[in-house]
């Protein structure tokens, strides 16, 4: 197995790229059957692989490519020079079945717009959606779209929905997964059309369709897979990071603030690195692009090596599941609904 990684992705890119897949390794102490494939420039790649003292002993492979795309930069601006880019070079080695896998934690609208071009989508999927996993105090919530698309249509959040049971499933093991839609109020009526249209579609599917939740329950654990369009999904995370970093903030200064603080903080420091490492967004890795004709991972911009390192476990994960033919089998079944509906 080959999983090829866009080494100039990130914030940190190169060094944290590279730390990440050497991390991996480390811990795997040579057993790993995978390959990695670092994509990008290849002198400051072997630059920062010589920065460690660890040899991979052949597990790492180079591609160059001259171009790189920055975060914030602009769809006119990379599109015209995609070709010898990270992104598409890492993307290419997957269509040609040279890598199983690719994982960037580059410009995301980037990694989208080239992953449909190169890849395509899956058969029966229209649009591709961002999986993220969320964590709650049961464990952890999927939603999806995370970001992927500004508008959708109800046929794109059905198939959302059995793209993410098919995931849980056959990645998480879990069974008959509690699928809730995001609206306004939890009542059949409540919502926009959207929501109402796509309510009364995932009523009449096979699934264990639990109905509507509203935005302060995502984090409830009340459901399994949460499916929503992504200009929402995209606003609600973006808020629920807001709300963390802010309330970190406020609670280091307000346990310095005198010494019975500190004395709080101290026996309740275990607890609260626990509660920490969950909310972090290293633990998971990154997003998964599903409905993409490939394997594509998509990690924060901030990602550190650790959650390169997670991304890697992620994807080795999803291509031994075989999840992508999965989720093409669970499309076909869903036509029928689709047409009764005259949404194809």
């Amino acid at each position: 197995m080959k999983i090829a990684i866009d080494a100039m992705g990130g914030d940190d890119a190169p060094e944290v790229v590279v730390r990440g897949v050497i991390d991996y390794f480390k811990e795997q102490r040579f057993r790993s059957l995978l390959k990695i494939i670092l994509v990008g420039k290849e002198k400051v790649i072997r630059k920062e692989l010589r920065k460690s003292a660890f040899d991979p002993k052949g597990m790492i492979d180079i591609v160059d490519a001259r171009e790189e795309i920055s975060m914030r930069e602009h769809f006119l601006s990379y599109w015209r020079r995609r070709e010898q880019t990270s992104i598409k070079k890492g993307l290419d080695l997957v269509k040609k079945g040279v890598a199983q896998a690719m994982i960037s934690a580059g410009n995301t609208g980037a990694v989208m717009a080239i992953s449909k071009n190169v890849l395509g989508n899956l058969k029966r999927i229209e649009r591709p959606a961002l999986a993220l996993m969320l964590p709650t105090p049961k464990g952890h919530s999927l939603m999806l779209d995370a970001g992927a698309n500004v508008d959708s249509k109800p046929k794109n959040l059905v198939q959302f929905a059995l793209m993410g049971k098919v995931f849980l499933e056959n990645v998480y093991g879990i069974e008959d997964p509690r699928i809730a839609l995001m609206s306004i109020g939890e009542e059949e009526v409540k919502g926009n059309e959207l929501t109402k249209k796509t309510f009364n579609m995932l009523k009449s599917l096979n699934i264990n369709f639990i109905g509507n939740m509203e935005g302060s329950d995502v984090y409830s654990g009340d459901a399994d897979l949460i499916v929503t369009d992504g200009f929402t999904g995209n606003v609600a995370l973006k808020v629920s990071e807001g709300v963390v970093e802010t309330m970190q903030s406020m609670l280091k200064k307000e346990m310095g603030n005198n010494l019975l603080s500190k004395a709080g903080f101290f026996l309740l420091k275990s607890s609260i690195k626990r509660v920490r490492k969950k909310m972090d967004y290293a633990e998971y890795g990154g997003a998964l692009l599903l409905g993409i004709n490939g394997l594509v991972i998509v990690g924060h911009g901030k990602s550190n090596a650790k959650a390169i390192k997670n991304a890697i476990y992620m994807g080795k994960k999803f291509v031994a599941e075989n999840v992508l033919e999965k989720i093409s089998i669970e499309a076909e079944k869903v036509q029928s609904v689709l047409k009764e509906y005259k949404y194809v």
